[in-house]
């Protein structure tokens, strides 16, 4: 009896703990977000796959990513106690003090951009802070404002997909901006969705999301097509460019068609089930665009693949030049 009160005791306990501050940086969410970072810095022309780097990444991004979601998570801790898939989470429910959260949020971020500052370059570490910055203290307040939240909040959602091009390319060429494009677009349709399947729960937390003030109407379906037809010759700019091949092009436009074809469906029946169709494909669209992406990157010549720390080097010596 005493061992089985050993056992339920301290062991449980730090075991209820590491499950709430898996929540409070929302766990799932931020792998994804990093997921993105990785799959862009190693679709960078020359970088080669690095088992390290790649881990310092993904740690570098979840410490700021589990960071810029503590911050949310504070400032709605008010708004999460009143909607159900939310009222549980450790600062709304009480669990976890403003002040434990802050800390973590503060050491995280801290950790978090100089890792990626001191391992990879302070250009992605810049974009990184910049990130957390207007996740944390425009998005998140601007929710219960304006549904512009939602155009402001696409910065943030897609600046991962140039963190991780800036950590293989400092100078920021072409293909981050590509990437950044896809990621951007393709949140319109993925929030919206999320938001008409949600509203009343954000409705009375009082937050705008929906393009339209009605809520789920035609207006807000027209806007998920819209932005959903602009992710189509997006997604051929790869291809264009020369960052990818012909098999990942076909890839990407039939599940841009895919995801128009959702939004079309949502249009014409108008219903909570057809939001959903597009939230749950719009999940499973940016891994299968991604990883199409990486897995049909033109390859370097193996003179011009470069490392890590060779390109380093060349940056160095080019500012001691200038």
């Amino acid at each position: 009896m005493q061992m089985n009160d050993m056992k339920g005791g301290p062991a449980s306990m730090i075991s209820a703990k590491l499950k709430d501050y898996q929540q409070l940086m929302k766990f799932t969410l931020s792998f994804t977000v990093v997921f993105s970072s990785v799959v862009c810095y190693l679709m960078v022309p020359g970088i080669a796959f690095d088992i390290i780097s790649v881990l310092l990444l993904f740690v570098g991004g979840l410490l700021i990513t589990g960071a810029a979601n503590a911050i949310n998570q504070i400032a709605e801790k008010e708004t999460d106690a009143m909607m159900k898939r939310t009222a549980n989470r450790p600062v709304a429910s009480g669990r976890m003090t403003v002040d434990e959260a802050a800390t973590f949020s503060v050491i995280a971020a801290v950790f978090g951009i100089f890792i990626i500052g001191i391992w990879f370059n302070w250009v992605a570490a810049g974009i990184s802070g910049l990130s957390l910055f207007l996740y944390g203290f425009i998005y998140t307040p601007l929710k219960k404002i304006h549904s512009i939240a939602v155009l402001v909040g696409a910065i943030p959602g897609a600046l991962p997909c140039l963190i991780g091009w800036a950590a293989g390319d400092p100078e920021l060429g072409i293909g981050g901006w590509i990437l950044f494009s896809l990621q951007f677009f393709w949140q319109f349709p993925h929030f919206w969705a999320i938001a008409w399947v949600s509203h009343e729960d954000y409705t009375k937390a009082g937050f705008r999301l929906l393009p339209s003030r009605g809520g789920p109407t035609k207006y807000s379906a027209v806007q998920s097509i819209l932005y959903s037809v602009l992710l189509v010759p997006i997604g051929v700019l790869p291809f264009v460019f020369g960052m990818s091949g012909l098999v990942s092009a076909v890839i990407v436009l039939v599940a841009n068609l895919v995801m128009l074809w959702f939004c079309v469906r949502l249009f014409r029946e108008m219903d909570v089930k057809s939001a959903r169709r597009v939230m749950f494909g719009s999940y499973i669209y940016l891994p299968v665009v991604l990883l199409a992406l990486l897995a049909d990157k033109k390859q370097e010549s193996e003179e011009n693949r470069v490392t890590r720390n060779e390109v380093i080097e060349v940056h160095y010596l080019k500012d001691r030049k200038s």
